[in-house]
């Protein structure tokens, strides 16, 4: 079983219509503590690979030797061979996130030489070197904050201690070795540890490119594209760290500016409306299935096949309770003949429609299923006659639970994009929802090759979790 990664997305916006009082709906996501770990297991290799081959800048150092006089020593192409992670932690303060590694065996190899000058003489000497560091500590202090609607990474502190030095000299001349030693053993730590510092600096600094690189909205379809901007600065937690995302949805055509509830868009674009003239028991769009429920739809059009308009007259009503989701809308059912080449409206319902459902996840989409719980309806208008209310309550059942139903539930099939960066899947996914939100906890493998800090293509499969959620 994978970690859990309680990556909570607060998808009020999904469905929902807040109330005045209540606060604008958006996306908001904590991240606890196993998604820091799974997040610092992702990336702590990573950083090490980057470690291996790291050139460390020459040394040069002069040294009095008595008898001898002042000697210069270099220390040149310093490289790290080789760096073994034997634990890595990371926590979250008040301020940021702190990430530690520690080091088993750091590997150097090196070149050193030397070469002494006097009015008579003239000498100098050179070698290798191998450097076995025995432990060394790595400690990343980072902060974030919300530039934008981007997220902007940052550096508040960086260190690196190294312990016990073991230096082997091989080549030239060995009465030289203990002078290298006790005069560049401390040049060296230091030289080591700020390198590098300033290499996991660079890389800290690539993930604030990529950070700034995640796409500010996910696409939907040709109406609706879910803005996912930051909003406010990441809130730093004990052991969490929660991010507010903007979550409303925006016209996926660029020249109209507003925002708006899932649903209110849909309606404001005209979407929300629907002609049936295909069900896979056709013969229910045919007035000869009507014959004994509607004798004088029959009688005047023999027949003739039929089609349905349904559109919604305003945006539905959501409300998310504990256990599941209602909802109403308000739909006008307007029926037509197809005659010779005519549409022939001949009867217009208006219906109040109640549902219930739930929510579930399928690939990285938010799904739901709704079922029928109930309706009432007013006829408009008819050109067939005076209808009795229990044919139009018949009618417009069979309507509802064999066309409307199934209608909704395919376009609530395809579902809505949980925001999540690419190259993850969601999966093993559970649903919460508790008043005014759905909550969404999921294990989440790493499936496809991405560029980390935009250096490398890499592949992993992750068997660890993480989990998103939705308000």
């Amino acid at each position: 079983m994978g970690t859990r990664l309680f990556l909570l997305l607060l998808l009020a916006f999904l469905f929902s219509t807040p109330s005045p009082a209540a606060a604008s709906p958006h996306i908001s996501a904590v991240i606890s503590q196993p998604g820091l770990d799974f997040a610092k297991d992702l990336l702590v290799p990573r950083a090490t690979e980057t470690l291996a081959q790291l050139s460390v800048p020459d040394i040069e150092q002069s040294v009095y030797i008595p008898l001898i006089g002042t000697v210069r020593m270099v220390a040149s192409d310093i490289v790290l061979e080789g760096v073994t992670v034997a634990d890595s932690t990371v926590a979250a303060g008040d301020t940021g996130v702190v990430v530690a590694a520690s080091f088993s065996s750091v590997n150097l190899t090196m070149r050193w030489s030397y070469s002494y000058d006097s009015w008579f003489v003239t000498i100098s000497d050179s070698g290798n070197a191998s450097i076995q560091v025995e432990g060394m500590d790595v400690g990343v202090s980072m902060g974030m904050k919300n530039e934008n609607g981007s997220l902007k990474l940052f550096v508040t502190e960086c260190a690196c201690y190294m312990k016990d030095l073991d230096i082997t000299l091989s080549g030239g001349s060995s009465w030289f070795y203990q002078v290298f030693i006790d005069g560049f053993s401390n040049h060296i730590r230091s030289s080591v540890e700020n390198a590098i510092t300033n290499k996991i600096t660079e890389g800290a600094s690539k993930l604030d490119l990529f950070l700034e690189s995640i796409p500010k909205e996910i696409y939907v379809d040709k109406v609706a594209t879910v803005n996912v901007t930051f909003v406010n600065d990441p809130l730093f937690k004990s052991s969490s760290v929660q991010f507010d995302i903007d979550g409303l949805f925006i016209p996926s055509d660029k020249t109209a500016l507003s925002k708006h509830i899932h649903f209110a868009l849909y309606f404001k674009a005209g979407s929300l409306q629907h002609i049936v003239d295909e069900v896979p028991d056709q013969f229910l769009l045919n007035t000869a299935s009507w014959r004994f429920l509607i004798p004088k739809l029959y009688r005047k059009y023999p027949n003739e096949d039929m089609l349905l308009n349904i559109s919604a007259i305003s945006p539905p009503s959501v409300r998310i309770n504990v256990g599941g989701v209602d909802a109403t809308v308000d739909l006008d059912v307007i029926v037509n003949v197809l005659g010779s080449g005519d549409i022939v409206p001949v009867a217009c319902i208006s219906l109040s429609v109640a549902v219930s459902g739930g929510a579930s996840v399928s690939g990285n989409n938010l799904v739901g299923r709704v079922e029928l719980n109930y309706f009432s309806f007013n006829l408009k208008w008819s050109n067939i006659g005076k209808l009795h209310t229990t044919v139009v309550q018949s009618v417009m059942r069979i309507v509802l639970k064999k066309l409307f139903v199934p209608y909704v539930n395919s376009y609530l099939g395809q579902g809505f994009p949980l925001p999540i960066i690419k190259g993850f899947l969601i999966k093993d996914a559970y649903i919460l929802t508790s008043q005014s939100r759905i909550i969404v906890s999921s294990d989440v493998s790493f499936v496809e090759p991405m560029k980390t800090f935009r250096i490398k293509q890499f592949v992993r499969s992750v068997s660890e979790g993480m989990s998103i959620t939705t308000m």
